[in-house]
């Protein structure tokens, strides 16, 4: 009877240590789970997915400060883009001057505006002239705010007899604004201004 009695109280021993064992184990999974959910919470908070073109592309989120000149660079980019890509068909011009006069103060205005009282686009258009612009470089001076830039460029004017390339640079400043579809830098080029823009080369179309 007591040795009966003893195998019951060994045996209940080895099952509530086992219990026991089995608790502790669940507990440090379970802590352990947790834990790495909320490190893969905390770095999921850091990407962002854009779906483009049916693929998902991943984003990081990173300080203003740390993109200034990158997107600095491509705002300034962007605007010689509009404003110096010409077509012999009114519309295309003033949809591109439009998209890059929201880039710009009334600096940029004030040329469109010269330029046009010239007949300079009418000139374009009557003359079935295209104007394309590569920039080469844009450098830009983060030290002091506004931020300073000089873009270096190359234009083609291509005319029905004849291609000519000319070198173009700019200088102005840039200030923040409020992000919009129109202008989704935030910023805004100030006292915007021609320094050269002289021919290189003309060649003649076969």
């Amino acid at each position: 009877m007591f040795t009966k009695m003893k195998n019951i109280d060994t045996a209940f021993r080895y099952v509530r240590g086992f219990t026991m064992l089995v608790i502790a184990g669940c507990i440090i999974i379970s802590c352990y789970a947790v834990y790495k959910s909320f490190q893969t919470v905390s770095l999921m908070q850091d990407k962002v997915y854009i779906l483009a073109n049916g693929k998902a592309l991943e984003a990081y989120a990173s300080e203003r400060k740390d993109n200034i000149a990158v997107e600095a660079r491509d705002h300034v980019k962007t605007f010689h883009k509009f404003f110096f890509t010409l077509d012999p068909d009114e519309k295309v011009i003033k949809t591109n001057i439009t998209k890059a006069l929201y880039l710009a103060d009334d600096s940029a205005k004030r040329i469109y505006d010269d330029l046009k009282e010239n007949n300079f686009y009418s000139g374009i258009i009557s003359g079935n002239i295209s104007q394309t612009i590569q920039i080469d470089s844009v450098s830009i001076d983060i030290r002091e705010y506004p931020y300073r830039f000089r873009c270096y460029a190359r234009q083609n004017i291509i005319r029905t007899t004849s291609i000519l390339k000319r070198s173009l640079l700019t200088e102005g400043a840039l200030r923040n604004v409020s992000r919009s579809d129109n202008n989704p830098h935030g910023f805004l080029i100030e006292r915007f201004n021609t320094i050269e823009n002289k021919d290189l080369s003309a060649e003649t179309r076969k």
